[in-house]
């Protein structure tokens, strides 16, 4: 670690020192040796792939989120689509999203032959706006699909509520928010299904990896079958029975995730509350730090919620700035800073665009989020010393475009 800089400092950018000599990227898997261990046991046993690992996972997942199941995939992309087709959407099906998230969100949706309807977010949080979500509720709603944007969860009452009166199913894309709560329950025992992420970046790392936790039986099944391929019966349990015959009940897909990844994923549960608590202690330090930068607003948190810290994203105030959200990226990413953005906004993809007629000024709150977000480094094996690297480097580029 370098030594923090003093005000006023040369920008490394315009050939200045940088606070740190190497990269610190915005977010990071971490391993122990127990992990490896837990993956080689796997290697040398007789299942490499839908064997009792993958049951043992999802019993200790759903007990961790207090669900009744939890059904493994492939990837949290592979997640969305199992949960969208569980909840039965199909062909001129609507589902109604945030604009602010990553594409497979919405993608999800399009795999099921259905069509993402965007309503925009709220300022503060950045999460979807159950307002504006009841405004496009019409006669082809089939689920309302919000996102925990950085680890905060989303309204859950106001869209269970929604859902409630209207007929809908809430999927919650919890990709960002294990571990998190809402109203003092566990993210994944709330909402009708519930998806989570195990890619190396996020709280439990598992290489890849998805899962949904629900508490309707009928869900379960039906997850199950589509991981795959529809078929009533898997191979474990046809070599338990001695038998060879299944059937193929429905169109599914091979989205099963393996024991070696299920492994991985159990040995990284039993650490998720010490991860939880280094990343909440790193947002404390950020957040106490950056209330002296006026040219920079970290999100509100609710008062109902605890959020798990997948991201830490702050907005640029540019009307304090002399410089635009990509000359301080650029120069934070100069100082060895790994700085990210999330997200575009979906509808604005060209995909989108050429598909849907997306196009700016239909969701001005979250396209203004867009142009003034930055995520900063946040993972829980960073150090204290990385921490203040952060702070120190924000704080000399804030400084230095400062209007």
């Amino acid at each position: 670690m370098s030594a923090p800089p003093v005000a006023h400092a040369k920008l490394a950018i315009d050939g200045g020192t940088p606070v740190r000599k190497t990269l610190l990227p915005y977010g990071r898997h971490s391993l122990g040796e127990d992990d490896v261990e837990a993956v080689i046991e796997v290697l040398r046993s007789d299942w490499l792939t839908t064997g009792p690992k993958v049951s043992e996972f999802e019993e200790a997942f759903a007990a961790r989120v207090g669900a009744k199941y939890a059904v493994s995939f492939s990837s949290g992309t592979a997640a969305l689509h199992g949960a969208v087709h569980a909840a039965g959407l199909s062909a001129g099906d609507e589902a109604i999203t945030t604009p602010l998230s990553f594409v497979a969100t919405a993608n999800a949706v399009l795999y099921e032959q259905g069509r993402p309807v965007f309503a925009d977010i709220r300022a503060d949080t950045l999460n979807l706006d159950p307002e504006r979500v009841a405004e496009k509720i019409g006669p082809r709603t089939k689920a309302i699909l919000p996102v925990d944007y950085a680890g905060q969860p989303c309204d859950l009452g106001a869209f269970g509520a929604l859902a409630a009166q209207n007929g809908l199913v809430v999927i919650e894309d919890a990709s960002h928010a294990l571990g998190a709560t809402y109203s003092g329950r566990e993210v994944g025992s709330v909402a009708d299904l519930t998806t989570f992420s195990f890619h190396p970046v996020k709280h439990v790392a598992a290489g890849e990896g998805g899962m949904v936790s629900t508490n309707h039986a009928k869900y379960a099944d039906s997850l199950r079958r589509f991981r795959n391929h529809g078929i009533d019966v898997d191979a474990r349990q046809r070599e338990a029975t001695g038998n060879w015959f299944y059937q193929v009940l429905e169109l599914g897909a091979n989205y099963r995730l393996s024991d070696i990844a299920c492994a991985l994923g159990l040995s990284q549960l039993r650490k998720l509350d010490s991860n939880l608590s280094r990343r909440r202690a790193i947002a404390t330090r950020y957040t106490e730090a950056f209330e002296k930068i006026p040219s920079l607003r970290p999100l509100l948190i609710g008062d109902q919620v605890e959020s798990v810290w997948h991201l830490y994203p702050v907005l640029l105030d540019l009307n304090r700035l002399a410089a635009g959200r990509a000359e301080i990226f650029r120069a934070l990413r100069a100082e060895n800073i790994g700085v990210n953005v999330h997200y575009i906004p979906i509808h604005l993809h060209r995909y989108y665009v050429e598909r849907f007629g997306g196009h700016r000024g239909e969701f001005p709150i979250a396209e203004d989020a867009y142009e003034r977000l930055i995520s900063l480094p946040m993972f829980h094996a960073m150090t204290d010393g990385d921490v203040e690297d952060v702070i120190a480097a924000t704080e000399k580029v804030m400084v230095a475009y400062a209007r």
